[in-house]
């Protein structure tokens, strides 16, 4: 049994899905394992992680717009807007969706769906800059 950690760096354009799949593929692939489970968590509590569809970019444009529609920027209930207007709605989109997820990994590859792709889900209106950890155990 082997175990390996890493980390990637991501710049996000501020809200967006940014397709990390090459990037996490890359350190895989440069770590030359074989058959196991990838673990994925990203360090932030603005952003999240998430596997959707990567053929058809309307996918992505109608999560965007279907979460813009369910938690308002500046809502007057929130208190906590240290931070801005997206402050909060940020903080509650990350809530519902994913900060971690696990891969199964087979021959180095990840066993991801032929339209699947791995994407941090930047929730925050600016750019910043997300760290994800890796963790591979397996052989």
């Amino acid at each position: 049994m082997l175990q390996v950690s890493g980390e990637i760096s991501v710049r996000t354009p501020g809200r967006a899905l940014v397709d990390v799949t090459r990037q996490i593929d890359d350190w895989l692939q440069s770590q030359n394992l074989s058959e196991g489970v990838l673990t994925l968590f990203i360090q932030h509590t603005s952003a999240s992680l998430t596997i959707q569809e990567n053929a058809d970019p309307d996918v992505l444009v109608d999560l965007l717009g279907y979460f813009e529609r369910q938690v308002i920027d500046g809502d007057p209930a929130f208190y906590h807007r240290a931070e801005g207007p997206d402050d909060m709605s940020a903080h509650i989109r990350s809530s519902l969706t994913d900060v971690s997820l696990t891969i199964p990994v087979l021959n180095g590859r990840m066993r991801l769906g032929t339209w699947q792709g791995i994407y941090v889900f930047e929730h925050r209106t600016s750019p910043h800059h997300r760290r994800l950890a890796l963790n591979f155990i397996g052989s």
